[in-house]
């Protein structure tokens, strides 16, 4: 058997086998170096794994490809696996971000440093099957398993308030997953044969009625994990507390879970309701680009503007995805994998200048740019590309986005274009608050510019950053087909409701 055969099998459990493996490292001084190695070492092989599949996947099809099919529980639900042109790019940032996220751990976590790593190789797991997976029930499995790992990080390496963040994120999670598994269960019963393999949930035709509250019950579910407002209370505090790589897998990994099950459930298998609730989301998506973007401006906390940006950014995703057709589609798939790149950058840059003067207030700050000059820059990359500045992949997403959804509705996109303005205005402000000014408080005379470690974190995310600004094929040629799958269903489906309902009157 060649193993490459199983190359999903492979970048989706190997991070588990790592996992396995630190569990016989002791936990203590003595294992801490270990822990990190083997951590970093299966993090890299992985990444290197997706790259090599990405490398092999192809783009001019649509259907689902690697694909692994093997009965679990009966024929009820099963081992399938495979990715398509959308789902590929998750795994590959999934597994991009983990070695990173390992690299800027290196110093800054010293307490159980064993666990740390251990939960964080079970977290790249269960990130990467959700979007692996084919099968609903394992979706399901992978999809609340994320909210443990996620709630051990911030309980255990967490700030001074980490018990009560966590709690809130599980809570928040746990109770839109308990619908949505109401809902799988829903689904089972529907097609005949009864299966939970997605391929064949795709190509069924739910009955208009039900597809309402299948709708409801997942968008429960994504809402909160995205998240959207007003579902979003639990994500500010929970990055505050987070320790930085816990924000940076967060922002970047998690938050794409509902995004993804957006897409690859709410609009393709329910699109009868996706257009009826479409003004819903809609306004949500507005209100969140508008409302969090002018709580950010009144912040004094680093990490909690970048949260609300988050919560604003994602505005625009849920926007383009429910616009349902290929250029609104593909502007939210590009600005999710921008955001997972650029998110990620921002939360490091903030961890830079918290390991140094641990402290996150932004009036603690001012004129950095005299003392880290490399550090200035770099930000600079990432705070332009947070706003959308052309040249940077943040301005591709955003661009393709509001051109689809201003095919469906003009006012939607005239009312998401001020929070393009509001969020130049609070990512200006907090460059201008920490880096420009006179270099005036006696703590930061001595603070020192980034490290080799911090370089080779933050290098890889500038140049990603803009490259796709400039060449953002990559993303685009890969999803491209699979788009055209998703939309040209939409718009059948759509068709087809309208012409039955046309016959019966």
């Amino acid at each position: 058997m060649n193993l490459f055969d199983h190359i999903l099998t492979l970048v989706t459990f190997l991070p588990l086998v790592g996992a396995a493996i630190l569990l016989f490292v002791p936990n203590d001084d003595r294992g801490k170096d270990i822990a990190r190695w083997v951590a970093l070492v299966v993090s890299v092989i992985t990444f290197i794994l997706s790259l090599w599949m990405w490398a092999r996947f192809d783009n001019s099809q649509s259907g689902f490809q690697f694909v692994e099919s093997t009965d679990w529980i009966g024929t009820s639900i099963g081992y399938r696996m495979g990715v398509d042109g959308i789902s590929v790019l998750f795994v590959v940032l999934t597994a991009l971000l983990t070695p990173i996220c390992v690299i800027a751990s290196w110093k800054p976590i010293q307490k159980r440093v064993r666990d740390y790593m251990l939960v964080f190789l079970v977290l790249e797991t269960m990130s990467t099957g959700v979007f692996a997976t084919l099968d609903l029930g394992m979706f399901y499995v992978f999809f609340e398993g994320s909210l443990i790992p996620m709630f051990l990080i911030i309980g255990i390496w967490g700030g001074p308030r980490r018990i009560q963040a966590a709690y809130k994120f599980f809570f928040y999670s746990f109770t839109g997953t308990v619908l949505m598994l109401l809902a799988i269960m829903a689904v089972y019963w529907q097609p005949n044969p009864h299966t939970l393999d997605i391929r064949a949930l795709l190509a069924f035709h739910f009955d208009p009625k039900l597809q309402f509250w299948l709708w409801l019950a997942f968008f429960a579910s994504f809402a909160v994990k995205m998240p959207m407002w007003p579902f979003h209370r639990w994500l500010p505090e929970a990055h505050v507390e987070a320790p930085t790589a816990g924000s940076v897998i967060l922002a970047a990994i998690l938050l794409k879970l509902g995004g993804y099950g957006f897409i690859r459930i709410s609009l393709s298998m329910f699109p009868d309701a996706s257009r009826e609730f479409a003004p819903f989301v809609f306004t949500l998506s507005v209100a969140a680009i508008i409302i969090t973007s002018l709580v950010a401006l009144v912040q004094t906390d680093m990490k909690k503007l970048i949260a609300y940006s988050s919560v604003a950014h994602m505005g625009f995703v849920t926007m383009g995805i429910f616009s349902g057709n290929v250029m609104a589609v593909h502007g939210a798939v590009f600005q999710m994998i921008s955001h997972g790149i650029v998110s990620a950058a921002l939360f490091l840059c903030v961890g830079v200048v918290y390991d140094r003067m641990h402290t996150r207030e932004i009036s603690a700050y001012g004129g950095l740019v005299n003392r880290m000059p490399n550090y200035a820059a770099v930000f600079m990359v990432f705070t332009m590309a947070n706003v959308g500045l052309p040249g940077t992949s943040g301005f591709i997403g955003e661009f393709l986005t509001m051109i689809g959804t201003f095919q469906v509705s003009s006012w939607v996109v005239f009312f998401s274009a001020f929070g393009v303005i509001l969020s130049a205005a609070y990512a200006l402000w907090l460059y201008r608050r920490v880096i420009f000014g006179a270099l005036t408080k006696e703590s930061l005379k001595g603070i020192l510019d980034l490290d080799a470690r911090e370089i080779t974190v933050l290098v890889p995310l500038v140049a990603l950053t803009l490259l796709f600004g400039f060449y953002p094929a990559p993303i685009l040629d890969a999803s491209a087909a699979s788009v055209g799958v998703i939309t040209d269903n939409f718009s059948k489906a759509l068709s087809a409701t309208v012409a039955q309902v046309a016959s019966l009157n």
